[in-house]
């Protein structure tokens, strides 16, 4: 889970890096977040998912009988537009550098709390989300993953376009 969440979060940074400034914090002619304001956002979700695997947010016991849905399943079922929360909804003024700092600073955190996960606490303590439903701690770490993927290609989209 580790390497995997490694490898989707450096092609998501050397995507954000390898674009001049100017480039990565102009708005899309469309509407919607920048390519910096994306790594911003990825790197608010990886901080906030670093502190419930970590045990500094609270998660919750799960009930012995609990049991996950398969992570594909939960995919599936993750709208295509998914509004952000507040607390994770980038600043219209993300400087290019400063996103890049935060994905550092906050996937050093997560990999931290992925290596550092229990089996038992990993499989016995999970969240909520209204998005998905109840989720194992170890299917967050699988989520972290699929949240930066799911940013890189609408970054990709953003550069190219």
């Amino acid at each position: 889970m580790c390497r995997a969440y490694g490898e989707a979060h450096r092609r998501f940074v050397d995507r954000l890096a390898g674009v001049p400034a100017e480039r990565a914090e102009a708005a899309p002619p469309d509407g919607g977040w920048s390519a910096a304001q994306i790594g911003w956002h990825v790197a608010a979700v990886d901080a906030a998912f670093a502190g419930l695997l970590s045990g500094d947010r609270p998660s919750q016991r799960l009930a012995d009988d609990f049991q996950e849905q398969d992570w594909s399943e939960l995919v599936a079922a993750i709208p295509r537009k998914l509004e952000a929360s507040r607390a994770v909804t980038p600043p219209s003024d993300v400087r290019h550098g400063d996103a890049l700092s935060a994905l550092a600073e906050s996937s050093g955190k997560l990999e931290a709390a992925l290596r550092a996960l229990t089996p038992d606490r990993g499989a016995q303590f999970g969240v909520t989300h209204r998005a998905i439903g109840t989720v194992t701690l170890y299917q967050l770490g699988e989520w972290a993953t699929a949240h930066t993927i799911r940013h890189n290609a609408q970054a990709k989209r953003i550069l190219q376009g």
